[in-house]
């Protein structure tokens, strides 16, 4: 005589729901978020540190005056996947740059407003801001799920930050673009040194400046 079928009852329904969820927050990537690692990359990991190279340099050439600034420390960490953290041979690598232009309290809006505003026209979704005083921030992510930072350091110092989603681990190099400041010897970070008649004048922007 056959078995009589088994009807799920709601609850045990729901705690496989409650699994399935579980598992999905368990699966993460080292810089580009959680979930991504069950995506299928399209592109290996050099050619991602490649295009997030070219967003720092499009948000850079969108500045005028013209900043100068030299490459901060960039990495790359693998994504993993499922609680145990099961390795997906995918990868997620970040790029940095540090400017080097004085930019003078006065003036630190105005820059991170021409950085928002930039983004925001090449149709990357602002996700968070810090507004705080002494050290805000403005935080991106692009359509194909790069993750964007600029942000404001000590000494008013800005940042930027781009890191990719997981992608084929192949290896990574670091970048072959070269800055518009000569390296300068020191810990990091090494602090702004450049003056810029518009970025380190002390006064206000003029409206629409």
């Amino acid at each position: 005589m056959p078995s009589p079928r088994h009807t799920p009852t709601t609850r045990t329904l729901r705690a496989a729901a409650s699994l399935l969820a579980l598992s999905g927050l368990a699966t993460g990537c080292g810089f580009g978020g959680i979930g991504q690692a069950d995506k299928k990359p399209t592109l290996q990991i050099q050619q991602g540190a490649e295009r997030a190279d070219a967003i720092l340099q499009e948000t850079l050439a969108a500045v005028q005056p013209e900043l100068k600034w030299n490459h901060g420390p960039y990495g790359d960490a693998g994504c993993t996947k499922g609680i145990a953290g099961a390795a997906t041979g995918t990868a997620s690598t970040d790029r940095s740059i540090s400017i080097l232009t004085i930019v003078s309290e006065q003036r630190r809006g105005a820059l991170l407003g021409v950085i928002e505003r930039d983004w925001k026209d090449r149709g990357y979704k602002i996700t968070s801001r810090n507004t705080s005083s002494t050290v805000p921030a403005i935080y991106a992510r692009t359509p194909d799920d790069y993750t964007l930072t600029v942000k404001v350091g000590g000494e008013g110092q800005f940042f930027l930050k781009a890191a990719t989603p997981c992608l084929d681990d192949t290896g990574v190099q670091g970048p072959a673009i070269k800055p518009n400041t000569p390296d300068r010897k020191g810990e990091y970070p090494v602090r702004p040194d450049v003056q810029d008649e518009f970025w380190s004048a002390t006064t206000p922007p003029a409206a629409g400046g």
